[in-house]
């Protein structure tokens, strides 16, 4: 073999020159160049390298060694064995399964001179020690299983023994009762027959004495009858007839002290009426209040016809009128306290108790039309309420939880027209804080005075807002001393009040109004208890197309979760699902977080107290007696238009007006 270069070398294999030299430096063949020649040896080196390298050993003379290579495959199988359950009837046992795993190896080698019978001779004796030792696991859980079957059957008959056994003992005890008892009942039978022979021998043996002495007392007795008439004084000589008047009188005194007693009764008419305590509830018809007077339904309705009213058996009447028809008939009226299920749910409620945690603070922003509380809250949210507004005016209470730089809030912001009155005065009930926003140009209004009036009316402390600060004709001094005559006095005048002057267009104090609150909610130290079941206040509520009843709910304690039992006065439901104020789902919201709640049988009152209750039934339960309750004292309180009352109060000079 002629010798060749390194760069010629790797031409013909097929390689670069730089892997090749690498080989050939692993191989023990030292080149450095690609011009460095490569003789016939130094390829043989290059050659049993690799083929070490790919598991090809070289021997000497490029002959193969004669050393075994092994190749070792590993089996596994699995397989399953059900097991009967056992135990009794009352007791009954599952059936169990027993998994096997078998597994399998078996060993290659590459052995020239080995013949191929002792291969598979191996293989056999590998498969017959697997199948052995498969079978010899499978005879010991099936021995196992009928160890397992034999102490069951044991016990059972050793149960069915004990029962066996128990039941004997019961039937001789009950042989023995009744044994004993059929003894009894002769020996008292015995005992009266001897007690009614010897009664009947004593009554037997005074019967010829009775006779003779009664005899001679019904001679004396007829002319004591005779004597009590006149016709006895024409045949009775004067002075016999004293003597035979002595022994009838005396008789007839002897007759009522052995007869009186027997035909006289023990009533005794009453000498003064009867007055009742009467417990009288909401609502209550003519014919129960009459059964708990103890008097007739008839005397009832007498005396409300003598009192102007013209009412049936079956009416409802309202507590007013149930307590004056009791006084007018001569009872003590007493107020009755029903203890329903409301009142349990309440105590129930009222007895959880928990750890109280901080909790954050619920503002509410109150003010006149069009004086910029949307625009200042948008300024704290970042946010664009008012552009989605009819009008640009606010016709509902929104509830928007807000993570600022000073901490979290919940702010409340109130319609400011007139209109809205009722809102406002809703969400002065439920806040911590008020915010009072007015206009630095407009000064105050009537709906800012009737905000102070809420806020006071409530007991909340209020925080002043001086608005639209940046418009050149503001006047924040005047707005302080229209606000000195409601008697809101600002701290600068040694009043409580904070004034804060703020712009919503330009963001220019607050920075200033959400350090007043975070300072304000510190002094109240705000706190609810978190764990347990949830409780808070329906904001306001709706029916949307696509969702149903749509009720707006401020946590107050407690934590509302998804799948609660909500109630809310007549309407209950189960928590479907809640979404904040961006519309994103929740699973829980905690003390002052407002939530949108799906899945109640209506739309709740705004107003309305939200409960949660351990169940759905109970919420049902509670719901339904709400709403019977509601009705029922509404019809008590409708009074029935008559014609005849139309017609006269026609004429009478004072006549109701009613503001449509």
């Amino acid at each position: 073999m002629s010798d060749v270069t390194v760069k010629q070398l790797a031409e013909d294999v097929g390689t670069s020159v730089d892997g090749l030299l690498l080989q050939l430096k692993k191989a023990g063949v030292e080149k450095s160049a690609a011009s460095d020649p490569i003789s016939g040896d130094e390829k043989q080196a290059l050659l049993r390298h690799l083929r070490g390298a790919h598991g090809e050993g070289a021997g000497v003379g490029g002959e193969k060694p004669a050393g075994p290579k092994k190749v070792t495959l590993r089996r596994k199988s699995v397989s399953e064995i059900k097991l009967p359950g056992g135990g009794t009837r009352s007791n009954p046992r599952t059936a169990k399964t027993i998994s096997v795993e078998v597994r399998k190896k078996r060993t290659y080698v590459k052995r020239g001179a080995v013949p191929e019978v002792d291969e598979k001779t191996a293989e056999a004796e590998a498969a017959k020690k697997a199948l052995e030792e498969q079978a010899a696991q499978r005879k010991k859980v099936e021995e196992e299983a009928a160890a397992r079957r034999a102490a069951e059957e044991a016990r059972r008959q050793q149960e069915e023994e004990s029962r066996k056994e128990t039941e004997a003992r019961k039937q001789a005890e009950e042989a023995a009762r009744k044994s004993a008892e059929d003894e009894e009942r002769k020996e008292k039978e015995a005992r009266a027959a001897a007690e009614k022979a010897r009664v009947a021998a004593e009554l037997q043996a005074k019967k010829p004495s009775e006779p003779a002495k009664a005899a001679p007392a019904r001679k004396k007795e007829k002319p004591a009858r005779k004597a009590g008439g006149g016709r006895s004084e024409l045949h009775v000589r004067s002075e016999k007839a004293g003597r035979r008047r002595k022994k009838p009188q005396g008789g007839r005194r002897r007759t009522p002290n052995v007869q009186l007693p027997e035909t006289q009764h023990g009533f005794q008419k009453p000498t003064a009426p009867v007055v009742r305590d009467v417990e009288i509830p909401e609502a209550i018809s003519v014919g129960e209040l009459a059964q708990r007077m103890s008097t007739k339904a008839p005397e009832v309705i007498k005396t409300l016809m003598g009192m102007g009213m013209m009412v049936t058996i079956n009416q409802a009447l309202d507590r007013d009128t149930a307590t004056l028809v009791v006084e007018e008939m001569g009872h003590n009226p007493v107020e009755e306290k029903a203890k329903d299920i409301e009142t349990e749910l309440v105590s129930d409620v009222e007895e959880i108790e928990g750890e109280q945690k901080p909790r954050p603070p619920v503002v509410t922003i109150m003010g006149h039309v069009d004086h910029g509380k949307t625009s200042l809250l948008d300024y704290i949210r970042k946010s664009h309420v008012t552009a989605g507004e009819a009008g640009g005016i606010t016709q509902h209470i929104g509830a928007y939880h807000v993570d600022t730089g000073h901490g979290s809030m919940t702010f409340l912001d109130t319609p400011g027209h007139a209109a809205f009155s009722a809102m406002r005065a809703r969400g002065a009930k439920v806040t911590d804080i008020v915010i009072l926003v007015v206009a630095a140009d407009d000064g105050v209004m009537p709906q800012t005075i009737e905000a102070v009036q809420h806020a006071k009316a409530a007991g909340v402390p209020m925080i002043v807002a001086v608005n639209k600060m940046d418009k050149p004709e503001a006047q924040p001094d005047r707005v302080m001393n229209e606000l000195v005559s409601q008697e809101v006095v600002p701290e600068e005048w040694g009043g409580d009040t904070q004034f804060i002057k703020v712009s919503a267009i330009t963001g220019e104090g607050v920075d200033a109004l959400l350090d007043a609150i975070l300072l304000q909610s510190e002094i109240l130290e705000l706190k609810a208890v978190v764990e347990g079941p949830a409780r808070g206040t329906i904001i306001e509520s709706s029916l949307d197309k696509g969702r149903g009843a749509v009720a707006t709910v401020l946590v107050q304690s407690g934590t509302l979760e998804r799948g609660d039992s909500l109630v809310s006065g007549i309407e209950y439901g189960r928590v479907r699902a809640m979404f904040d104020e961006h519309g994103q789902q929740m699973k829980a919201a905690g003390p002052s977080i407002p939530v949108q709640v799906l899945g109640l049988s209506g739309a709740p009152n705004a107003g309305d107290d939200a409960v949660v209750v351990p169940s759905e039934r109970k919420a049902r339960e509670l719901a339904e007696h709400r709403r019977e309750k509601h009705r029922d004292s509404r019809l008590a309180a409708q009074k029935a238009a008559k014609l005849e009352e139309l017609f006269s109060s026609m004429g009478k000079e004072d006549v109701l007006d009613v503001n449509l």
